[in-house]
C-alpha cells in the first residue's frame, strides 16, 4: 500500500469589482469581491451553465435632464443591463438568472438617503425583469464586504464597522500662556 499525497488545490483568483464595473466568470476558482457603503452590488447566477457576475453601482439613475446619449457607468440603470447582456453572451439565459443584492446603506445621518434609493431601484429592476431575488442584505448604516464565487453562486457578506467617524470628543487644548518674555 502506498501513501497518497493530497493534490494541492489551486489558489483562488480574487477580482475586486470597483464602482462602475461589471464582471462575469464561470471559473470555479474565481472570487469577486467588493466593499459597499451606499452603493449596491448585484450578484447574478445561472445554475445551469454555472456562470455568475457582479456589478457595483454608485447611483440608481441619472438626474432629470441628464443627456440621454451620455452613458455613465456609475448608474445602476446602465450596469444592470451591462451585466445581464454580458452573461447572455457567455451562455446564460435570462429566465434562469437568480439574484442577490447587497449594500444600500445610509452612511451619514441627515444626508440624502442615497443607499435607500439605490436599494429600491435594484429591487424594482429585478421585479420588472422578473428575476428572482434569492437573498438581500440592504440598508442600515454600515458598510459591507461582499465575496461572490460566480461559478457556484455562493456569496458571503460581512458588515464592516464604521470607523470613519469618531464617537469621542477631542480633548481641548490648554490655553497658551501669555506674558512678558525676557531675552538674554
Amino acid at each position: 500500500m502506498t501513501a497518497h499525497t493530497p493534490i494541492a488545490s489551486k489558489p483562488l483568483t480574487r477580482i475586486t469589482i470597483l464602482q462602475g464595473q461589471a464582471r462575469v466568470s464561470a471559473g470555479p476558482r474565481v472570487e469577486f469581491s467588493t466593499v459597499l457603503g451606499s452603493c449596491v452590488a448585484t450578484c447574478f447566477y445561472d445554475p445551469e451553465v454555472e456562470l455568475g457576475g457582479m456589478n457595483h453601482f454608485l447611483l440608481a439613475e441619472p438626474p432629470q435632464g441628464h443627456a440621454p446619449a451620455a452613458v455613465d457607468e456609475h448608474y445602476g440603470v446602465y450596469l444592470m443591463e451591462v451585466l445581464i447582456n454580458e452573461m447572455l453572451t457567455y451562455g446564460a439565459a435570462k429566465h434562469r438568472l437568480r439574484a442577490h443584492l447587497y449594500g444600500g446603506a445610509n452612511m451619514r445621518a441627515g444626508m440624502a438617503q442615497i443607499g435607500t434609493m439605490n436599494a429600491d431601484f435594484a429591487r424594482r429592476f429585478l421585479q420588472q425583469e422578473k428575476i428572482p431575488l434569492l437573498r438581500e442584505d440592504l440598508g442600515g448604516t454600515s458598510a459591507r464586504r461582499v465575496e461572490f464565487r460566480p461559478a457556484h453562486g455562493q456569496v458571503r457578506c460581512r458588515t464592516v464597522a464604521n470607523t470613519l467617524v469618531s464617537e469621542t470628543t477631542p480633548t481641548p487644548r490648554k490655553p497658551a500662556i501669555s506674558g512678558d518674555v525676557e531675552l538674554f
